[in-house]
């Protein structure tokens, strides 16, 4: 039970930091030096005002200087960061039990979670996927490949990489015949990542999983919100990688999803 709540105040550490890496990039501040600052009045923070989540419920969610009120993306990405790591050690610990093993590869699941965190939150900020993060994801996501193949024993590393470009095929024709104004150049690099770090058949349950999320989404702004119309844009790094989620930690692969029936 204690190793459990040790990852997650770890990720409540690493959400802490992930904030910090949203906000500054594509800004030119370091992401690893220089003091936190009130956006609105530029305090610079001290270090009880920045203990995740727990800072923010005694603060109500203000500056103590100027009262403005803070975002509540601090506390969600510190949360859903923590959760994300239990999860994962869940999931290693099922797999591999209580090994060298098992740590890791929640370390590297725990890496590729932290970047996708990133980009989910940047790109409901931004409209924009960045490659500073992206492209981290697609190399860990070849190391992913190597791993199956090396290790698993699971095809050849060929077939893995040609499968990751099947699961990002349909994002590039979309990008492509769009000419951007439906998907992004940004979504095909994520999705390439995605092909190969679950491979033909789960990425391609994650790339189904992401386009249902995406339209229930859709239709339900459309339905409740007067800022969105048919023509608005929705980022949909956001709905991949809840698709990867949903798909990878699960194993659901396509044939889960539309079995062959003999």
């Amino acid at each position: 039970m204690l190793l459990p709540l040790i990852i997650f105040g770890l990720g409540l550490i690493i959400g802490s930091f992930l904030n910090v890496v949203i906000l500054r990039i594509n800004t030119g501040r370091s992401v690893v030096t220089g003091r936190s600052a009130c956006a609105r009045c530029n305090r610079t923070l001290a270090w009880y005002d920045l203990v995740p989540v727990l800072s923010f419920l005694a603060l109500r969610g203000k500056c103590r200087t100027c009262k403005t009120d803070i975002s509540f993306q601090y506390p969600f990405v510190e949360l859903i960061t923590a959760i994300t790591f239990v999860l994962l050690y869940s999931h290693t610990l099922t797999t591999f039990g209580l090994t060298g093993m098992a740590l890791l590869v929640f370390a590297f699941l725990a890496t590729i979670a932290s970047l996708l965190i990133v980009i989910f939150v940047y790109d409901i900020r931004h409209h924009i996927v960045p490659d500073s993060v992206v492209y981290p994801f697609i190399i860990l996501s070849v190391a992913a490949v190597v791993w199956r193949t090396l290790v698993l024993g699971q095809g050849g590393f060929g077939i893995g990489i040609i499968q990751g470009v099947i699961v990002a095929l349909p994002f590039f024709l979309l990008w492509a015949c769009s000419k951007g104004r439906l998907m992004g150049f940004g979504d095909v690099k994520l999705a390439l990542g995605m092909g190969w770090l679950l491979g033909l058949s789960v990425g391609l349950a994650a790339f189904i999983f992401s386009f249902w999320i995406g339209a229930v989404v859709g239709l339900v702004l459309l339905a409740i919100s007067r800022r969105h119309s048919m023509k608005s844009q929705i980022p949909f790094a956001p709905f991949l990688i809840i698709g990867l989620a949903i798909a990878g930690l699960w194993g659901i692969g396509i044939l889960t999803l539309f079995p062959l029936w003999q």
